[in-house]
């Protein structure tokens, strides 16, 4: 039943989508106003069928959608199918690290917070984590550049990987769009090495978004869950605190994590955008910058679309996952 909620929501994004970007005029003018005649123009805007009823024009997007046809962009003339299956793997990549990277802060400081509730080192997590939720992503990004890049040093300024490294790939033959995937095609550990390296900072960066939330969320259930009856037999028992924490109150507490990864998804394609635009990550929020200078409606709309049914589609997975593990959790 969860399921066929997608389809609907996936509708009604489709369809925000497509009314906002004509609620401008037609993406002929946005794009390329100024730069033809007014009978050049005239031509293109016929030839694409922007001078048809808005009701036609929308029939043709769905059943295109429906059969994997997004258009063609307007300024480099390409297919939006190829610009999404092109970048996509990028952005999925740099969503994962991120992913793993909140999970790795925001779960072990949210755990020693609430071990130390209401003390100096609580109070420290809890304003770091409002830090990190609050820092606009593009801020954190220079800031890490500033100082591990252009002081120390440390990792790449940009990029997914050096020169050299994509030399190596191509003479392996990995293309599957997922550097650290073809890293590893190579064989050799100086690829996979160089391939991390640059993915550090980017991962970092939009990684502690998420981190912030994560860390304020495991402290608030921890805290909820070492003040139930069974943690307080335990106590009674003479279970050490520190134990108490690691073996019995920190999985109750991790449920609520699984469900609000869904809405985080969200959150880091947003700031994937970002993210991209700022290290040089060329993924689909790097090219979505791009279209958006060069007013590429159509591109635009192909990109927002996809993101909308990969957060549809992670949200119903992330679901089905909560139910499984809590089976309190029914759907």
């Amino acid at each position: 039943m969860r399921f066929l909620l997608i389809i609907p929501t996936v509708f009604i994004l489709v369809t925000t989508v497509f009314v906002l970007m004509r609620a401008t005029g037609d993406p002929i003018t946005a794009a390329l106003g100024g730069r033809l005649t007014p009978d050049q123009l005239a031509e293109r805007i016929h030839a694409a069928g922007y001078d048809r009823p808005v009701v036609v024009q929308y029939w043709e997007y769905l059943t295109g959608i429906f059969r994997g046809d997004f258009g063609t962009t307007l300024s480099d003339n390409r297919p939006v199918t190829e610009i999404l299956t092109e970048y996509g793997a990028a952005t999925l990549e740099l969503t994962a690290y991120a992913v793993v990277v909140a999970l790795v802060v925001g779960i072990p400081l949210g755990m020693l917070a609430a071990s130390f509730r209401d003390r100096w080192p609580d109070a420290v997590l809890r304003v770091g984590a409002i830090l990190a939720y609050a820092t606009p992503v593009f801020f954190a990004g220079l800031l890490l550049k500033l100082v591990f890049s252009v002081g120390l040093g440390w990792f790449p300024v940009a990029g997914r990987v050096s020169t050299s490294g994509e030399i190596e790939m191509a003479k392996a033959d990995a293309d599957s769009g997922f550097m650290l995937v073809d890293a590893f095609a190579t064989g050799d550990p100086e690829v996979v090495g160089d391939v991390l390296r640059h993915a550090a900072l980017p991962s970092i960066a939009l990684g502690l978004l998420t981190a912030g939330v994560f860390l304020r969320l495991v402290r608030t259930n921890m805290i909820g869950t070492l003040g139930t009856e069974y943690i307080d037999a335990a106590r009674s028992r003479g279970v050490r605190e520190t134990r108490l924490v690691r073996a019995h109150a920190w999985r109750p507490a991790l449920i609520p994590i699984i469900t609000v990864v869904g809405m985080q998804v969200a959150m880091l394609l947003v700031g994937a955008v970002l993210t991209e635009t700022t290290f040089e990550w060329r993924g689909l929020g790097f090219q979505l910058s791009e279209y958006l200078q060069a007013r590429d409606f159509v591109a635009v709309q192909g990109i927002v679309v996809l993101m909308a049914v990969v957060v549809a589609v992670t949200n119903f997975l992330v679901d089905v996952i909560a139910a499984l593990v809590d089976p309190r959790v029914r759907y």
